[in-house]
């Protein structure tokens, strides 16, 4: 919808970060989402750009992330987000697990989760 309205480009990218963006970030915290999943979400959502002529299909891919200021368009990566989101939850996680006793409940369930389940080792793996 929001690419389909008379909005400027620059307009229609902020309201991407503006309203779809942060779907997916809350989601981040509760589905178990797969690298593959997370990818295949960004190659969509070029390919959706492409589609409303707001990137050529043989223009630079990376170049759509750059800051403005820079020469790019500022669109958030989705991978990107799911890394920084991932890794602030495990330090919250980290951090906070002395003040409060919900968020010490959670350590501990997270503590006895497998690898694909836990947000602790789910971040360790990321900063490999």
């Amino acid at each position: 919808m929001m690419l389909k309205s008379e909005l400027n480009a620059r307009n229609k990218i902020i309201a991407i970060g503006a309203l779809a963006v942060p779907v997916l970030r809350y989601s981040f915290r509760i589905i178990n989402w797969r690298t593959e999943e997370i990818k295949k979400n960004d190659r969509n959502t070029r390919k959706m750009l492409t589609m409303y002529k707001m990137h050529h299909p043989t223009a630079d891919i990376d170049r759509l992330y750059v800051k403005r200021k820079e020469g790019g368009r500022e669109l958030v990566q989705i991978e990107a987000a799911y890394k920084a989101e991932i890794m602030n939850i495990a330090e919250y996680l980290n951090t906070n697990y002395k003040k409060d006793q919900f968020v010490n409940i959670v350590k501990s369930q997270e503590s006895i989760q497998t690898n694909m389940n836990s947000m602790i080792k789910t971040a360790a793996k990321i900063t490999e």
